[in-house]
């Protein structure tokens, strides 16, 4: 939900007294015309409040906190489980974790006898960075990841958001700032996670630790990691044949107009 504009304008006014609409869109990268029509309308929206928290060097999960929807964002202290971090690791990333656990030993690029191992795998000079969230699928599986089975009920129960509109998010790898931190409280973990999985904050900015991903995916036996980038792997075959199949009705739609 958009945060209302009278709110904004005094958060505004103590992050940047005296400062013109002008300054702020230039030094923040917002467009006039796009804050001007948020005002407007009396309903900012949080990449906004983003944006200018970023360019006044203030961290946006804070800057967030001090609206009513987003109150106890900053109190949220739990750390996010491990199964939430490996949900934030790119499908690339974790076939290329399997091939260097996997590779036998002396293979170029690797480090790992693929016996076991819970470790990296990784060469001498460590393993390859891990691609930033969000990735193609990080917001459903961030909510598979917290999902106890329940959790859509619950999150439908406490938003009015009808399931089926929710789903609808998940499938579009898109969810709204509030509806990720309702989220976050129905599944009882950290609130700032689903920011980090929509990609509204970063991981810093959300306070999650230092290369925590990769010591979550350190941390996953060869045997799981290999069965998570198959889940992966699958699910995006099925993405990819409805895809397919689109293109090729569009196509015979096209056919039959000409």
């Amino acid at each position: 939900m958009p945060l209302p504009a009278k709110a904004f304008q005094r958060w505004l006014n103590g992050v940047a007294p005296d400062t013109s609409t002008a300054v702020i869109c230039r030094v923040s990268g917002v467009k006039r015309t796009t804050l001007a029509q948020q005002l407007v309308r009396g309903k900012v929206a949080e990449t906004t409040v983003v944006s200018i928290s970023r360019a006044y060097d203030i961290n946006p999960v804070a800057a967030l906190a001090t609206f009513d929807t987003y109150s106890d964002l900053v109190s949220s202290s739990l750390p996010p489980s491990d199964r939430e971090l490996v949900s934030q690791i790119a499908t690339v990333d974790l076939l290329r974790a399997v091939i260097v656990r996997t590779a036998p030993t002396g293979s170029a690029g690797t480090g790992s006898t693929g016996s076991g191992s819970t470790g990296s795998g990784s060469t001498g000079t460590g393993p390859p960075e891990l691609s930033p969230p969000p990735h193609a699928t990080s917001v459903k599986n961030w909510v598979d990841a917290i999902d106890d089975g329940e959790l859509r009920h619950r999150v439908s129960a406490a938003t009015g958001v009808a399931p089926q509109n929710y789903s609808a998010q998940l499938t579009a790898n898109r969810l709204a700032p509030e509806l990720a931190v309702a989220t976050s409280r129905a599944a009882g973990v950290g609130l700032a996670g689903g920011l980090v999985a929509t990609g509204l904050v970063t991981e810093a900015e959300s306070g999650w630790p230092p290369g925590a991903r990769q010591a979550a995916l350190d941390r996953l036996s060869d045997g799981d990691l290999a069965a998570l980038a198959g889940e992966r792997l699958q699910a995006l075959g099925k993405a990819l044949r409805r895809q397919e199949q689109d293109q090729e009705q569009t196509e015979r739609i096209w056919e039959n107009l000409v």
